[in-house]
């Protein structure tokens, strides 16, 4: 078989799909007919591809999924932002680079409890944005590390990145993918600090106004607004560490502990519990169609013999780790100027997982250097998603924003290399982790 051939059919079958404005996982699924039509003796596809939807659709874990996305919309919807803000800023106000650290550590926190890029940045905007600006901070700053800082919601568990990519790859545990993703969200976090506080002793710029004293114990009792959403991030993150729940059943725990939060919060009411349920309901059911596709796009994929003849071919290269993984670090930048994360992570992993395992590259560390590269392609034009969320909120162009958005993603490449100098960032805590159900 020409696999020259196969792969320049399997492209231009996707991207004439793509372009056409199908959805993702219809065009997956039509690249999978196409190949398997072409390329095999199959005579059962609609009975293959009914059989392999059906297969990823009832994964246990998959249901940790809409769970998870359900309680960031609830949270979305509560006065959680301010409250943070309320609680962050007398702490960041000292520190270089003053309240610019709040966006940072507010993406943070929040992260904690959303697993969603676009949530976070909104949650965490809609309150930072207009306080900033009162201040005088520089506006490519605050647009910057915003846009950046977000995309620790694909990191920090809950990710959803990192449970489609457990429910894609077979035999990794999403909870020692959530806990792999600790260390190095907070890493990244770090770095993203570190650049703030340096720009703000170098720019001439950087001339915000001065925020009023607070007492220590002033600062202390504006600490309470954070009580809440720690005590939510300590039973979710903490029930699966602990081993009392699975991914799922600790999903369904911060369900009940967001419903909680916005009952104490006044935010509980019909409106609120129809809209985020509605939001849950879209966006699970992408992605469940995007993972669906995938399954179908995997089989016909082991059907053609391209994963094992690609793995085989870099093999044949000897290509040392480093340098397989700058290949496929370049690979994603450019994959991730076209596809939103998810779809790159669900449609590469069909073919890569079989060039990653006989490379001997850890599964779970993979995952964390997966969502580090899919994070850059949060901020990256022309399909940046962070940067659309981004420009709605500010009204800024395009350009505006991917130029403030820059600094974060050159962060995010060294992130990379200091995953690769330092691999126990990501497998340290889950060689560690204490195992529990679905551990």
């Amino acid at each position: 078989m020409d696999y020259v051939v196969l792969v320049v059919i399997f492209l231009a079958v996707l991207f004439l799909l793509l372009g056409s404005g199908v959805w993702v996982g219809i065009a997956m699924m039509g690249v999978s007919w196409v190949a398997l039509e072409l390329f095999s003796n199959s005579r059962t596809i609609g009975q293959d591809m009914v059989s392999q939807i059906w297969s990823a659709s009832k994964s246990w874990e998959l249901a940790a999924l809409p769970m998870f996305i359900w309680m960031g919309e609830i949270l979305f919807r509560t006065r959680l932002s301010e409250d943070m803000f309320k609680g962050l800023s007398p702490w960041m106000a000292k520190l270089p680079g003053g309240l610019v650290h709040a966006n940072i550590v507010g993406c943070t926190v929040f992260a904690a409890v959303s697993g969603s890029s676009a949530a976070t940045l909104t949650t965490v905007g809609k309150m930072s944005i207009p306080e900033l600006r009162k201040r005088n901070y520089p506006e490519t700053m605050t647009i910057g590390t915003l846009a950046g800082a977000a995309t620790l919601g694909l990191m920090i568990p809950p990710s959803l990145t990192l449970i489609v990519y457990g429910v894609t790859i077979d035999g990794v545990s999403i909870i020692k993918l959530f806990f792999a993703g600790v260390l190095p969200g907070l890493v990244l976090a770090s770095m993203f600090m570190i650049y703030v506080a340096v720009y703000s002793k170098l720019s001439k710029s950087w001339n915000p106004s001065q925020e009023d004293g607070m007492s220590f114990m002033d600062k202390l009792k504006n600490s309470r607004f954070l009580i809440p959403v720690i005590l939510l991030v300590l039973t979710v993150i903490g029930s699966m560490y602990l081993g009392f729940a699975t991914p799922t059943e600790a999903a369904a725990i911060g369900v009940v502990g967001a419903w909680v939060l916005a009952l104490i919060q006044g935010s509980l009411n019909w409106q609120t519990f129809r809209d985020s349920t509605i939001g849950a309901v879209r966006t699970s059911a992408m992605i469940a169609l995007i993972l669906a596709g995938s399954a179908f796009l995997k089989f016909a994929m082991a059907k053609t013999g391209l994963p094992k003849e690609l793995a085989e071919l870099i093999a044949g290269w000897e290509f040392t780790k480093f340098w397989l993984l700058m290949v496929l670090l370049v690979f994603y930048i450019i994959l991730g100027c076209f596809l939103d994360g998810i779809s790159t992570v669900v449609l590469t992993m069909a073919v890569l997982e079989p060039v990653v395992r006989e490379a001997g590259i850890d599964l779970i560390w993979f995952g964390i250097f997966i969502v580090v590269v899919v994070e850059m392609a949060q901020i990256t034009p022309p399909i940046g998603f962070n940067l659309f969320v981004m420009q709605g909120m500010t009204q800024h162009e395009m350009g505006f924003i991917a130029r403030a958005a820059f600094p974060m993603f050159m962060i995010m490449v060294l992130m990379v290399f200091v995953l690769i100098a330092f691999p126990d960032l990501a497998t340290w805590l889950p060689d560690n982790l204490r195992s529990g159900p679905g551990g």
